[in-house]
């Protein structure tokens, strides 16, 4: 009974390895699903149809795949040297810049509620080979140490964005869940009046998190490349 509990774990542990050995993560889950359900008694027609029933329940994790399905079929059919090959035209643009100017765009987004695919579906295929391409355009050929600093960057911008943004979106899961928090407190609030509480907050959070990484890769770049330009 214990060697059964400890299978079912199976599927963490190749999720571990995979990305300890910087696999392709959309094939790491889909493995590791795939064996979790073997392993579990489950099945590969029961693992089916619990996705099946998990998309009729929640639509947005079906739309959440596609983009997914989407990004996958672009990247192998060129997507990550277009994005390159784009942020190359600009000599000027350094990774922190990049990093930058995505926090700008996923915030604009994220107040319409419009997601990309967050890390995994937008960063690592486009904002990520779009940083290696201006580090590539100042001369440099980009330091993995450097570039594993970025990968935190963009996701931490990414996270910065839509967390204080999202919250602008009237009707959005952060406004409903601040709204049903203090009705029981005796604060009836309206979402209009949340949200546009939450515009200069988010604007202030954006404007720190750019500098920040801004002037953190300007420190690295001298750091690694004996430069800050």
């Amino acid at each position: 009974m214990e060697m059964m509990d400890l299978l079912k774990l199976l599927g963490i542990l190749i999720v571990i390895i995979g990305f300890a050995l910087k696999l392709d993560s959309i094939l790491i889950i889909v493995v590791a699903a795939v064996v979790t359900a073997i392993v579990s008694g489950l099945g590969v027609e029961g693992l089916l149809e619990t996705f099946g029933e998990s998309f009729v329940s929640n639509r947005s994790m079906a739309i959440f795949i596609l983009i997914m399905l989407v990004t996958g079929t672009l990247e192998r059919n060129g997507l990550k040297n277009a994005a390159a090959a784009l942020i190359g035209r600009f000599k000027r643009a350094s990774a922190g810049m990049v990093v930058g100017a995505y926090g700008i765009m996923r915030g604009i987004f994220a107040a319409f509620n419009v997601s990309f695919g967050g890390v995994a579906g937008f960063v690592r295929p486009i904002i990520m080979p779009m940083i290696d391409g201006a580090i590539k355009a100042q001369g440099h050929e980009p330091n993995e140490d450097h570039v594993e600093e970025l990968k935190g960057m963009a996701s931490g911008m990414e996270n910065i964005a839509w967390f204080f943004c999202q919250v602008l979106f009237v009707g959005g899961a952060g406004g409903l869940l601040v709204q049903s928090t203090l009705e029981p407190l005796g604060y009836h609030v309206e979402l209009i009046d949340l949200a546009l509480v939450e515009i200069p907050i988010g604007i202030f959070a954006l404007i720190v998190g750019i500098v920040y990484y801004f002037l953190r890769d300007k420190k690295l770049t001298k750091k690694y490349y004996g430069t800050d330009k």
